[in-house]
């Protein structure tokens, strides 16, 4: 029996509230403290539940009053994708409101903006949190182990940080200032960090997207950094802002007390600086830096140390050539490897500042890169424009997506796929690429993938991708290989068993039919004892085709028998788009498949099972005819109406009865809790082992295959 790996204990959604602003106020810029703030709707439009999983519920009334006019489709655009990336998740109408859940999501902090009808973006008017470099933007914080060191110290136990107003080139500029908690300007002088900005990218970012505020208090209060002054400033800090903060602050003059680094241009703005002015800085850092050529110091500096995020960073093969580069001019430098879960985002900046500080003004020991980063691997180069087919996968779990010249002149184009934390679907930006449009999206987890392409708002095929799913004509699909999805891949060829269709008359809707039959290897149609037989069903909307395209239901069924763990039998796949399923079933499907199979006709040696509409149709067989089938199993589905429903003859004639269910970002999860209730109350044995983390979608029904497969006709 294949152990649970894809299942969790089920439970039921405890929400948490998000309301109040996450300390936004107290460290934007002054006149934004000052400034009133509008007040907030009763009802958030955003919960987070403890158990990580935002919830997303926009009344229609509302969204309509904020964006002036009638709305009919709803996005929430954050940082939620593979990486970190920006990417959209869509809203669904369910009566008066747009609603959708996310995750369960890795610890962080997270930042969003509702856009609605495809262009107009919206502040969440609900959210309190600010943003002062984008107004749109709302943030939420996933508290956790891993963010630990984002998380707001108790009030009163962090350091302050204020605006500091000087003159740059006869302008006002201003930054913002750090200090450590308890600083009085007075007794012994500490160091300066510098923190630039750089393109798209404000001072007050470090603040309201880096948490720099709560890394500086968290690090500072376990003692793990030497005290110090944190300078923010837009840009370079040039002469005048070093002045301004030696005439202000109680610091240290001298390149031995003062460090510099960036993010993205503000990274390789500090490496021009400490590289070129090796007099004025011992410390330097750069986080996703772009700079790729070194002009050698007249000496070393005490710290360089180089970050970079993963191949979805530019900054990934300006690191390859930095380093190259600093190696030909015999400069020193430490790198803190490639950071396998981010890319140029604040997410790795995070990190980055984290690992960097407790190295500033000290000596330590530890030089190398974090833990589980890798070594750069050489320049990341997709193949030339217009190779096919696509996607291009690389080894490590990145996918680099194509289009054809055939939206040269489209505006937008996103890649729509099951990538969302669980395989819900998100949409993720693609970049004009001459008369392309590409984009490279991951790592991703080893599983397979199914997407389509949005291109000005419309749904289209990727012709460069020769796959297809003949229910939805506009998917594709794809395999990311390894051990986890080992149990979905092709086996050698030759060793699986056999897909067939069989056409049959259906009496229900008076026309020919087709099923697709997959037969074990070594199938023997003279077998003297009949195989067991199992019927298995798609959802709405699907057809008989789907279990095979889109359910890997072959490679499953295939694995399973190779690795020993299924009973050998026959697996029917029907087309249950029909009014009388019961009759379809039992009149056309079951004979036609007696007539041409060797399978046995004792209830006990048949099974059937359905997804979503297919498993309400299989909760339909079972209270109409129990016992007719004594393996039963339903995934995502309700057992509906208990009137006229013979418990006893269902425990009597069933020998299995499974369910399965998602997690919240199942629709189906509310109204499955009602269910296991009916079942509870009419005294029906079932087996439920916990939710199957993932949505309504083939994710979670490829693993419930893979658990019900091997457990049939054992009993």
């Amino acid at each position: 029996m294949p152990s649970l790996l894809y299942h969790g204990r089920s439970r039921h959604p405890g929400v948490l509230r998000i309301t109040a602003a996450i300390t936004a106020g107290l460290i934007a810029i002054a006149a934004a403290v000052l400034a009133p703030r509008p007040a907030l709707a009763a009802t958030p439009w955003l919960d987070v539940s403890d158990d990580r999983y935002a919830s997303f519920t926009v009344p229609v009334s509302e969204v309509e009053a904020e964006a002036g006019g009638s709305v009919s489709q709803v996005l929430i655009e954050g940082n939620f994708g593979p990486s970190f990336t920006w990417a959209q998740f869509g809203l669904t109408l369910r009566g008066q409101a747009f609603t959708g859940v996310l995750g369960p999501l890795p610890p962080g902090l997270y930042t969003y903006q509702v856009t609605v009808n495809g262009t107009k973006g919206l502040k969440d008017p609900t959210n309190g949190t600010r943003v002062a470099s984008k107004p749109l933007w709302s943030t939420f914080f996933v508290p956790g182990d891993e963010a630990a060191l984002l998380a707001d110290v108790p009030e009163g136990q962090g350091g302050n940080v204020e605006t500091l107003a000087y003159g740059s080139g006869g302008e006002q500029r201003s930054a913002l200032v750090w200090t450590p908690r308890g600083y009085t300007g007075k007794g012994k002088k500490l160091p300066v960090l510098y923190l630039n900005s750089g393109n798209g990218i404000a001072a007050s970012d470090w603040l309201d997207l880096g948490r720099a505020k709560q890394i500086l208090d968290n690090l500072s209060a376990r003692k793990a950094i030497e005290p110090m002054v944190v300078v923010f400033s837009d840009g370079e800090a040039g002469k005048e802002l070093r002045t301004a903060v030696a005439d202000r602050y109680n610091v240290h003059g001298g390149p031995a007390h003062q460090a510099i680094a960036g993010a993205g241009e503000g990274g390789s703005q500090a490496l021009r600086a400490a590289l070129g002015h090796p007099a004025e800085y011992d410390y330097a850092g750069s986080f996703s830096g772009l700079l790729t050529e070194a002009n050698g110091p007249a000496r070393n500096l005490k710290l360089l140390r180089l970050y970079t995020g993963n191949v979805t960073d530019p900054a990934y093969n300006a690191t390859v050539k930095l380093t190259k580069a600093l190696d030909r001019a015999r400069v020193k430098y430490e790198f803190d490897g490639v950071n396998p879960d981010a890319g140029a985002n604040w997410n790795a900046w995070q990190e980055n500042l984290i690992d960097f500080l407790p190295r500033l003004f000290r000596n330590v020991r530890d030089h190398g890169p974090s833990k589980g980063h890798g070594k750069l691997k050489g320049e990341f180069t997709p193949p030339p424009p217009g190779t096919t087919p696509t996607p291009f996968l690389s080894d490590d779990g990145f996918v680099t997506f194509e289009t054809t010249t055939e939206f040269a002149n489209a505006q937008q184009v996103t890649v729509w796929a099951n990538w969302a934390p669980g395989g819900s679907w998100l949409r993720v930006p693609l970049a004009k690429a001459g008369d392309r449009w590409r984009g490279t999206v991951g790592p991703l987890e080893p599983w397979f993938y199914h997407y389509r392409l949005i291109v000005d708002g419309t749904a289209v095929k990727d012709t460069s991708n020769p796959t297809k799913v003949t229910s939805e004509p506009t998917w594709s699909t794809f395999l990311i290989e390894g051990e986890r999805s080992r149990l979905l891949t092709d086996v050698p060829e030759g060793k699986g068993g056999k897909v067939e269709e069989l056409t049959y008359h259906s009496n229900v809707v008076n026309q020919e039919r087709t099923s697709l039959v997959w037969t074990p290897p070594g199938y023997d149609p003279d077998r003297a004892e009949p195989y067991p037989v199992f019927f298995l069903q798609h959802g709405g909307g699907q057809s008989y085709t789907d279990w095979t395209e889109m359910g890997r239901a072959k490679q499953i069924l295939d694995r399973h028998f190779l690795d020993g763990n299924l009973v050998p039998m026959v697996v029917v796949m029907s087309n249950g788009n029909v009014p009388d399923f019961n009759a379809e079933l039992l009149e056309n499907v079951v004979p036609a498949v007696q007539a041409r199979y060797n399978v046995s006709d004792d209830p006990s040696q048949q099974a059937l099972a359905g997804l979503s509409m297919g498993g309400g149709q299989t909760y339909g067989v079972l209270k109409a005819h129990p016992g007719r089938f004594a393996y039963i199993g339903v995934f995502s589905a309700g057992f509906g109406s208990a009137e006229g429903v013979d418990a006893e003859a269902i425990n009597r004639g069933t020998k299995m009865l499974r369910l399965y269910i998602g997690d919240q970002t199942d629709f189906v999860y509310p109204s499955f809790q009602d269910t296991l209730a009916t079942l509870d109350r009419l005294g029906i044995r079932y087996e439920f082992d916990g939710v199957t983390p993932g949505p309504h979608g083939w994710d979670v029904w490829q693993k419930n295959l893979i658990d019900l497969a091997p457990r049939l006709f054992k009993r």
